[in-house]
């Protein structure tokens, strides 16, 4: 860890017509000098788009893997969790908005070298890094660069992303991670647009892309009362995912009320077994209930033989009987990185 440095120069932009064009995220943003992004981390300054939050994590945590949440991605094993401040999207009700919304610029304390937040993971028993907690696409330039010095000493990289990235971005990203937990949090571009201040289309092609390339992808959807919640958008939401791959787990989250949506209650349990049937019925393999412990959402099913192999509560894995992702009780193959 060392002192203040000046902000390292961004990637994924192209000078234009005196101004700067991030291609980061599809925002797209088109930058004067002095301007900040919509992402409130990325600033014009002489005339080069800069990071202001490369090499200036916050957080650094171990974490159970499950915590992600990734089931089927080596259960049971610690990740090394670290983020920065900022976010591309401006979702109203966001779990994490206390790093995610941070307005302006950043202040650079301390700088701390990718190979640190590596060593940090590797001492601490971690077997992989997770680029998490607010989005990680923002701070893409250090997660990169995190990720690869990781891969050098043994240690993949996952994701918890809200899949809202460009295209040339995109790329990148999925030649250097193994895992990844997409946010999808809506089946209506309306929601997108208003809600969270982004579009549909791009997490979806972000779904597609990362499947396509042989990344490991789980979706969670935040199941929001009277936004997301109806039988027809979560009945979408599972047969896109089907269509992709139905061996996509499904992870149908309960909102607690926060940030600038607090005028509704907790997702009732009801809603999220109902989710949880849509599923089921769109052809998913694995569908999870999460934020509600203890209501049998979290174990692992056998899609064969229709026994539970893996048995959770809360992120805690209590009892495993894969043997490689292979079933206990009828030999099936569970999709998944075991």
């Amino acid at each position: 860890m060392s002192g203040p440095q000046q902000p390292a120069v961004a990637r994924f932009w192209t000078a234009d017509a005196g101004q700067a064009r991030c291609l980061l995220c599809p925002h797209e943003c088109l930058l004067d000098e002095g301007q900040t992004g919509l992402c409130n981390v990325r600033k014009v300054e002489d005339g080069q788009l800069r990071s202001l939050v490369y090499g200036h994590p916050v957080g650094g945590a171990v974490d159970p893997i499950e915590k992600k949440p990734l089931f089927h991605f080596r259960p049971a094993s610690a990740t090394y969790s670290y983020a920065t401040v900022g976010c591309n999207l401006a979702c109203t009700f966001c779990q994490n908005y206390t790093l995610s919304q941070v307005q302006g610029s950043v202040a650079q304390d301390s700088y701390v070298p990718a190979e640190t937040l590596v060593e940090d993971a590797i001492k601490a028993g971690c077997r992989t890094l997770a680029h998490t907690y607010s989005e990680p696409t923002i701070f893409l330039e250090y997660a990169l660069d995190v990720a690869r010095a990781g891969n050098a000493r043994g240690l993949d990289s996952v994701f918890v992303t809200n899949g809202f990235i460009g295209d040339a971005a995109r790329e990148e990203v999925a030649a250097t991670i193994s895992a990844a937990n997409i946010d999808l949090k809506a089946f209506s571009d309306l929601t997108y647009r208003t809600v969270c201040r982004g579009r549909l289309q791009p997490v979806l092609d972000s779904i597609v892309s990362l499947v396509a390339a042989g990344v490991w992808v789980e979706v969670t959807t935040l199941v929001v009362p009277g936004l997301n919640d109806s039988p027809a958008e979560l009945g979408d939401i599972a047969r896109f995912l089907a269509s992709v791959s139905p061996a996509i787990p499904w992870h149908v989250s309960r909102f607690h009320p926060s940030f600038h949506m607090t005028d509704r209650g907790v997702t009732p349990a009801a809603t999220l077994a109902a989710a949880r049937t849509a599923g089921a019925e769109a052809g998913l393999q694995f569908v999870y209930i999460g934020n509600l412990p203890g209501a049998n959402g979290e174990d692992t099913i056998c899609p064969s033989c229709q026994n539970v192999v893996v048995r959770r509560h809360h992120f805690t894995v209590v009892e495993n009987l894969l043997n490689k992702g292979s079933c206990h009780f009828c030999g099936h193959q569970l999709a998944g990185v075991w």
